[in-house]
């Protein structure tokens, strides 16, 4: 291939995952604009590596969850501004399922950053085990055991708002939805 071919099969790669690897960047550090600065560093280290990486997809979602934990980890990301500090106002959505799923974004965003990588690594992403520990560089046994700290800590968190996880998610098979909305299941 050409170089111009290769950039061509990047800007198509970039164009059909962009928006996955912000939401996935969003999941991991519960900030937009840290999300933004996560997948745009990402993807310009991808583009200088793009000859040689053999699966884009889990490469590019490697590099995205960890920017973004770096990005959370940054100090003047720590800094606040005086408005952050005053109450939010929320207008009650009649959508069940959309306010469930702000709950459980609201509920992953009090993890601590390890174990909300790891969770939106194994359910947002379907990654294994042993791929998530590959991806953040620690060991299975890390993985399953903030996996379970995680978890529990999560249901503990939805409980509050009648949402149960569910027992797909539980188990470690769950889908992208994970979680079953005002079930009464505490």
């Amino acid at each position: 291939m050409r170089v111009d071919a290769h950039e061509e099969e990047f800007r198509r790669f970039v164009a059909a995952r962009i928006d996955t690897l912000r939401g996935l960047a969003y999941l991991t550090c519960g900030d937009w604009q840290a999300a933004e600065d996560a997948v745009a560093r990402s993807l310009a280290r991808l583009y200088a590596r793009w000859t040689k990486v053999g699966s884009p997809h889990r490469y590019a979602t490697r590099m995205v969850v960890r920017a973004a934990i770096d990005e959370v980890r940054r100090p003047w990301r720590r800094e606040r501004a005086a408005s952050d500090d005053l109450p939010d106002v929320a207008v009650p959505d009649r959508s069940d399922a959309i306010a469930d799923a702000m709950h459980v974004r609201q509920a992953l965003r009090q993890l601590p950053p390890g174990q909300r990588a790891v969770l939106v690594l194994r359910f947002y992403e379907d990654f294994s085990v042993d791929e998530v520990a590959e991806a953040l560089g620690r060991s299975p046994g890390t993985i399953k055991s903030q996996t379970a700290r995680g978890l529990a800590t999560l249901r503990r968190l939805l409980a509050a708002h009648d949402i149960a996880l569910t027992e797909d998610l539980a188990e470690g098979t769950a889908s992208n939805a994970g979680y079953a909305g005002n079930t009464g299941n505490r």
